[in-house]
């Protein structure tokens, strides 16, 4: 499995390319080799290639507008493949999938997009928040439910580890649930800054098992690893990505 950082992290480091070329410099300093665009200035796919290869990355992972899955999926696939991009991820669904006609939609969203994706080559990537770990009638959350009206070929799942556990949902057993539909996943750690307050972290500061999701993601054929932070609480956000790229460097990743 391949680590790497997920620039919604660093969204505030981006608002422009220039801003966004030194952001990848960073990136590829602490030692990633791939990641995730997400929450950054516009950019020109040819110009996005020319940055990735500039410093020796990869960008495996996207997440971009709804619009773009809906009005012209065809034109989104071939901007992704532009810098040689597989995965093409939506952050979140309509109103977090938390009811049930949400959910229609989702599914709706998806059967739309997925053939011009299938054609190029590339695959439709939902990831989740806690509002999917609403339950439908059946008594399946939202999230499963997405997937049992999907097919393999049609979607996969980022999972989100805080966003699992925040949810209410066990974590380990999300995850295996997901086998063989998460090849990209995320990663960010879960920790209570007081008894009345919750807060993400860098992985392997807070309460999570990573070492046990590591042993699972990597039995269910996820690919890669993106270490998300969307709030760092003052903290320097490359820092904390620094972090977490030597906490998951112990554990045997690269």
């Amino acid at each position: 499995m391949k680590l790497g950082a997920q620039f919604f992290t660093l969204r505030d480091f981006c608002k422009t390319p220039d801003e966004l070329a030194e952001s990848l410099k960073k990136v590829a300093d602490i030692g990633y080799t791939s990641v995730q665009i997400s929450g950054t200035c516009a950019y020109e796919p040819e110009w996005l290639a020319a940055e990735l290869k500039k410093n020796g990355l990869t960008c495996d992972l996207t997440h971009v507008p709804l619009s773009s899955f809906t009005d012209d999926p065809a034109k989104t696939a071939a901007d992704h493949k532009i810098f040689g991009c597989k995965y093409i991820g939506l952050g979140m669904g309509p109103n977090g999938i938390s009811t049930d006609p949400d959910l229609d939609k989702m599914v709706e969203i998806v059967k739309g997009a997925a053939p011009a994706f299938k054609q190029a080559g590339a695959l439709f990537m939902y990831h989740n928040h806690a509002g999917e770990f609403a339950k439908c009638s059946n008594g399946n959350y939202r999230l499963w439910e997405l997937a049992c009206r999907t097919e393999p070929e049609e979607l996969g799942f980022t999972l989100d580890s805080f966003w699992v556990q925040h949810g209410g949902a066990d974590l380990i057993e999300t995850y295996k649930l997901f086998k063989g539909r998460m090849p990209c996943v995320h990663f960010k750690d879960y920790t209570m800054a007081n008894i009345n307050e919750v807060r993400m972290a860098p992985v392997g500061r807070g309460n999570l098992n990573f070492e046990k999701l590591v042993a699972v993601c990597e039995d269910g054929g996820t690919e890669f690893i993106f270490v998300e932070q969307d709030n760092c609480y003052g903290e320097d956000p490359f820092k904390c990505l620094a972090e977490s790229y030597a906490y998951l460097r112990s554990l045997g990743l690269n």
